[in-house]
């Protein structure tokens, strides 16, 4: 795999990780009137096996997917999982603009544990774009004072499950192919979803399958997109692009479900751009020795 460090690149991988999540949060939204969550991951992870089938395939067949790190999949996935269920969970009982803006403290975590075990350094430039990052996001979102809703907990738990599944995500970057990263979560997730996923199981209308298959093809190739984007960028660099995602969900929360776009909308939005294109900022280059 070329690892090339390249931050164009990463920028590149998560503009399809930025499309592809947005079409999920509009698909989770309608497939959760229908169906359990559990029945949800449990469809997204088998149709999401059969989808990621060509791509193994095409990267060298069953061989690919052999690793020495079966334990770090595993942890890696339920961790994941567990953030995926709370996320979804979370989208029946909060605002997708509030869900979204909690999740984004997500780099913050990555950002410590990247820092504190994978050796990454911590520049005034990856700060000054965490902290534009999230002021923007609370000045698109402005929370106001009040009861808390058991949903912003369970969207924030899930932004620290997504943290640590971030920088492992990282880690295994380092020894292991991006087919093989997507083969070990579909497969975890697929196993950890299936019992609970038929014991709740009601038959879902036609359209809802339709947004079934979407969420298996988005949250499938999102997750490549990623794994891609952190062969070529640290995750302190990669993972503050995705605030990008808070401005571009209240769009879509404009153009699909005609909420309203005002002006703190837009400042925040400037802001978290802003941050990113500091965050862009060619760095000085290292040397790089033959084979390694």
């Amino acid at each position: 795999m070329d690892r090339t460090p390249s931050k164009t690149r990463a920028a590149l991988w998560m503009s399809g990780w930025l499309a592809l999540m947005l079409i999920v949060t509009v698909a989770g939204r309608e497939a959760t009137r229908e169906v359990n969550v559990f029945q949800l991951m449990a469809v997204r992870g088998v149709l999401g096996l059969v989808m990621l089938s060509p791509l193994i395939a095409m990267s060298g067949g069953l061989a690919v997917l052999k690793t020495a790190r079966v334990h770090l999949h595993i942890t890696r996935n339920l961790i994941h999982f567990s953030a995926q269920l709370g996320w979804f969970y979370a989208l029946t009982l909060i605002p997708i603009g509030q869900l979204v803006a909690i999740e984004f403290t997500m780099p913050i975590w990555t950002a410590i544990l990247a820092a504190s075990f994978l050796g990454e350094r911590m520049t005034a430039w990856k700060m000054t774009a965490i902290a534009l990052g999230l002021i923007g996001v609370l000045v698109i979102v402005r929370p106001a004072t009040g009861a808390i809703n058991p949903g912003q907990l369970i969207a924030l738990v899930a932004a620290v499950g997504f943290g640590v599944s971030v920088a492992v995500v990282k880690l295994l970057t380092r020894t292991e192919q991006t087919v093989t990263i997507m083969f070990w979560m579909l497969l975890v997730q697929s196993l950890a979803s299936l019992g609970p996923g038929l014991y709740v199981w009601t038959w879902p209308p036609l359209a809802t399958w339709g947004w079934l298959t979407v969420i298996a093809f988005c949250g499938t190739f999102s997750h490549y997109c990623m794994a891609r984007a952190l062969l070529h960028a640290d995750a302190t660099v990669v993972i503050p692009m995705d605030f990008l995602r808070v401005p571009l969900t209240a769009i879509m929360g404009w153009l699909v479900y005609a909420e309203r776009l005002d002006a703190f909308t837009v400042l925040g939005a400037a802001m978290i751009l802003t941050g990113n294109l500091l965050n862009l900022r060619p760095g000085a280059r290292v040397p790089v020795r033959a084979g390694t």
